[in-house]
């Protein structure tokens, strides 16, 4: 009996600790942007902690920052992010911005990572009356299996609008017309929040 209920209580703690997590939108045109900086009339504004949950955790261990950031183009020229337009610490040294695509394979859930629920597919739950066993049913062909896809399912699905709103919002290489705004999520290698600004060549 003492067994059962440790393994039910590992179930139930596994369970609540280990479910893949949801993908929230972050949506760079909605956001309410409090960090700002202006270089030659180029003005950059830009958000850090935009994930949670599991691709927060990714994000902590990867060592790898997921910023939103808006620039308003009010020069008299069109700039290239990326090109002419480089993205700098404040002490002006120029930050590498990974490839969207990059930066999606660091930061996604991995389904397979769900599999070891199957362990649970030999678990039975016994009954027993004055110390005698009565019955033994196989719970574990139903809990293991539905845990291991049902997580697979949720983490593919939250991974697929992470991706899709990562190529949507990729601001890599794209001209900036005079007069224009243009939003992106990029990826930088960083531990710390530190202020950015951009460097206008």
């Amino acid at each position: 009996m003492k067994i059962i209920k440790i393994t039910l209580l590992f179930i139930a703690i596994s369970t609540l600790t280990n479910c893949a997590s949801g993908y929230k939108m972050i949506e760079p045109k909605s956001i309410n942007y409090i960090s700002t900086n202006e270089t030659d009339n180029v003005k950059l504004e830009y958000k850090y902690d935009l994930l949670d949950k599991k691709y927060a955790k990714k994000e902590l261990k990867k060592g790898v920052k997921l910023v939103a950031i808006k620039i308003t183009n009010n020069s008299e020229k069109d700039i290239m992010f990326g090109g002419d337009a480089k993205l700098t610490y404040a002490n002006g040294s120029e930050i590498y911005v990974m490839e969207n695509e990059k930066v999606f394979k660091t930061l996604k859930q991995s389904p397979a990572s769900y599999l070891w629920y199957l362990l649970l597919t030999p678990m039975n739950f016994y009954t027993a009356e004055n110390g005698q066993q009565t019955s033994s049913t196989p719970i574990g062909l139903i809990v293991g299996p539905g845990l291991a896809g049902g997580n697979m399912i949720a983490a593919g699905s939250a991974n697929k609008k992470f991706k899709t709103e990562m190529l949507e919002y990729n601001i890599n290489g794209t001209l900036i017309k005079k007069g224009e705004t243009k939003y992106g999520l990029i990826g930088i290698k960083s531990d710390s929040f530190d202020s950015l600004k951009l460097k206008i060549e």
